[in-house]
């Protein structure tokens, strides 16, 4: 056994050698090319760089924008309008004078007319414009929610798939060290052929979960980046911030009042009945009655005169009755559309307090023991193997449990962690009671 050891031993320093050698080697190269090491996001840091860069949230954001320029239109009035016109003007020559004929035999017109509003129409779509632009900026807001989620979300999937991938460097290392006993011992005659193969057979497996646990990791950092914004971070970066677990204790009654006094997209269904309203009092106001009044300079035959009119709309059969009545069942309309909203915060946050208890209470099993023993199990069955006092089958099954235990409390983890951003986004905050 010591010679076993002492050949490990040397196989293991060579090894750390080795790899201290590539290392510097990869760093000296990379100090020499000038290449800066990559750069560590954190969570907040994530949520901070998709909030300034990320697309789609900017492209949402110039809807404020529009919708601030369309109260600049509303709150315009009429132009007014200039006419003008010559008539008989000669196409031949005239017998006299060509001024006295202007003067004596054309006539000439110049006014200016200006529609006068009523019912104050000019006041009530600028009402109604700042109110439709109060509701997109709720919509808008709650777009920054969604992707404050999503950012974390991935976040949270490129932790656990580097949590993996450590795990799977690990199993490997350890298994391989494994297979290198088992190679010395079959050399030695103390395991038969058949066992060593099966041994070397099970590294296949571990080699595998390494593969794809880097592919899991490349493909979350990817996805991750495009949400933070395609550009705003180099291809190499990594995620940085503990992959543990975080005690919380939330009430699910102040989870829920909070959630109605944050969420943007409860804001926006009540900002919506009140536009609701404005647009039917525009359409109200839009029922009355303009005035033209109008003055006009007229030349006649030598003859100079002004007249003065006014011109008003009779209102026999149109008066705005159908989109009257169009706004006013669209104020119950937005009504039930807050009920509704105000019903989907009570749910989101019921069902993601529910997700984050009942993820808790998965974790907490791992914690409470379940990975001490995955643990120690390995351990006893890899002594107990190596030194012929268990099968080649015990110690390759405490190996898989082993391996699916740590898998399976991770993924645990992730999910507590995603089910506690759940919560973040129910109530519409990062900072919870």
């Amino acid at each position: 056994m010591k010679a076993e050891r002492a050949l490990v031993n040397m196989r293991h320093l060579c090894r750390a050698s080795l790899t201290s050698v590539w290392f510097a080697g990869i760093l000296f190269a990379q100090l020499a090319s000038g290449q800066a090491t990559p750069r560590l996001v954190t969570l907040d840091e994530a949520i901070q760089m998709a909030l300034q860069h990320n697309h789609n949230l900017l492209a949402a954001r110039t809807t404020i924008q529009q919708s601030e320029a369309q109260e600049i239109t509303a709150n315009l009035r009429p132009n007014p309008t200039l006419f003008t016109d010559w008539e008989y003007l000669p196409l031949e020559k005239t017998s006299g004078s060509l001024a006295d004929y202007l003067h004596d035999s054309t006539e000439g017109d110049i006014g200016l007319s200006y529609l006068f509003e009523r019912g104050k129409k000019r006041q009530h779509r600028l009402q109604a414009a700042k109110d439709a632009t109060a509701v997109t900026r709720s919509q808008v807001t709650d777009n920054e929610r969604t992707l404050t989620f999503q950012v974390a979300s991935l976040f949270v999937n490129a932790q656990l798939a580097g949590s993996t991938l450590e795990l799977a460097q690990q199993n490997l290392k350890s298994f391989q060290n494994t297979v290198d006993i088992a190679e010395f011992q079959h050399k030695s005659g103390s395991i038969s052929e058949n066992d060593f193969l099966k041994i070397k057979l099970q590294l296949l497996q571990f080699q595998t979960d390494l593969q794809q646990a880097q592919l899991a990791k490349v493909q979350a950092l990817s996805d991750l980046r495009q949400q933070l914004g395609y550009e705003s971070v180099s291809r190499d970066y990594d995620v940085a911030g503990p992959f543990d677990y975080l005690p919380l204790t939330v009430n699910l009654e102040v989870l829920q009042t909070k959630a109605i006094e944050n969420r943007p997209d409860l804001r926006a269904a009540q900002q919506g009945v009140t536009a609701a309203n404005s647009q039917y009092l525009l359409a109200k106001a839009n029922g009355k009655v303009d005035v033209t009044v109008a003055g006009n300079y007229s030349h006649v035959n030598s003859i100079s005169a002004l007249t003065f009119n006014v011109s008003v709309p009779l209102p026999i059969f149109d008066r705005n009755q159908g989109e009257i009545a169009r706004t006013g069942y669209a104020i119950t309309q937005a009504q039930q559309q807050q009920q509704e909203a105000t019903g989907q915060v009570m749910t989101d946050v019921k069902d993601a307090y529910e997700g984050l208890q009942t993820n808790d209470i998965v974790v907490q099993f791992y914690r409470s023991g379940y990975l001490d023993v995955a643990q120690k199990g390995r351990e006893i069955s890899e002594y107990a193997y190596r030194r012929g006092a268990a099968s080649l089958l015990d110690f390759l099954d405490a190996e898989r449990s082993y391996r699916a235990t740590q898998v399976a409390y991770r993924q645990s983890l992730a999910s507590y962690l995603l089910a506690l951003e759940q919560v973040r986004e129910a109530v519409g905050t990062r900072n919870l009671p």
